[in-house]
């Protein structure tokens, strides 16, 4: 709940605030009326005022994380919002490059994160294995746009290279 009631020389009473799409929502709700402080019941319905707009709010908020829950980025070819192609250090001190791929889970309602190595599978193979883990976690069916979009912005493996620093198999 973003509902916070403020006492201070300059305002007394509630102020409401949320972020949605990166936009800040803030109302306030005075708790003085004439120069008096509200008590009782006029409080009470001040207070309810506050918690109905927050609440409005929050269902905004839901819908919009929804909403961006939902959506790809594939910045450019290769470079998807999700999934990085980097230099994995390993234990023996060597570096593979991997892809990695950190997602908020529509299926675990959590943050996950995998690698999938490009030098075990290659660049074709490792990429739809990340993209089926992102899509699976980000619940895209596989005949969507999105799913589509997703496959095509396969890096080839000159980008790979580029991105790593490695040589890498197709």
């Amino acid at each position: 709940m973003s509902v916070e009631l403020l006492d201070s020389d300059r305002f007394h009473g509630f102020r409401v605030r949320r972020q949605i799409a990166g936009e800040t929502f803030q109302e306030y709700f005075p708790l003085k009326k004439n120069g008096k402080r509200l008590r009782g019941k006029n409080r009470a319905a001040v207070r309810r005022r506050a918690d109905a707009r927050d609440a409005e709010l929050a269902g905004l908020q839901r819908a919009q994380r929804e909403k961006a829950s939902k959506q790809v980025q594939v910045v450019t070819k290769g470079r998807v919002r999700g999934i990085l192609c980097r230099l994995k250090a390993e234990k023996s001190g060597s570096q593979t490059p991997v892809f990695q791929i950190g997602v908020m889970s529509q299926a675990s309602g959590k943050i996950v994160n995998t690698t999938v190595s490009i030098n075990r599978y290659g660049t074709a193979a490792a990429w739809r294995r990340a993209v089926e883990f992102f899509a699976y976690h980000k619940q895209l069916n596989k005949r969507s746009r999105a799913y589509k979009e997703l496959l095509a912005a396969e890096p080839s493996p000159a980008q790979v290279k580029r991105l790593t620093g490695h040589g890498v198999k197709r």
